[in-house]
């Protein structure tokens, strides 16, 4: 019930199994070597955690969710850097929740055009 809780009024909150520990926080990025993610548990004090909230619910509504929420709201998320944890991506496994990925912003789509020439016969 509470992972059902977590998935409809939180969406930008991910659930991380790393080192038969769970985590529950916002991913920064995941790449092949890396995942760093703050940790939602390791914030401080109750003002915290509901600015770390109120702040996660303005990257999910207002970016278009591929930037990083470090990216996006660089200096909100300052006050928040001790909660910063850095996990090795190969002994991460993501229950729940998005997963931000630097590398997929660098992929191009490219639209090919064909032009083939016509030549016209004199009469």
């Amino acid at each position: 019930m509470l992972l059902k809780d977590i998935e409809e009024k939180f969406p930008f909150i991910s659930v991380v199994v790393y080192g038969e520990q769970e985590y529950v926080g916002i991913i920064v990025n995941q790449d092949q070597l890396v995942t760093s993610m703050y940790v939602y548990t390791q914030l401080k004090t109750e003002t915290d955690k509901q600015r770390f909230l109120e702040i996660g619910e303005i990257w999910w509504w207002e970016s278009n969710r591929m930037i990083p929420i470090s990216i996006f709201l660089a200096e909100e998320m300052q006050q928040f850097q001790y909660a910063l944890m850095t996990m090795n991506s190969r002994d991460v496994k993501v229950s729940l929740g998005p997963c931000v990925n630097l590398n997929n912003l660098a992929v191009k789509r490219v639209k090919r055009k064909n032009v083939q020439l016509v030549r016209k016969n004199k009469k």
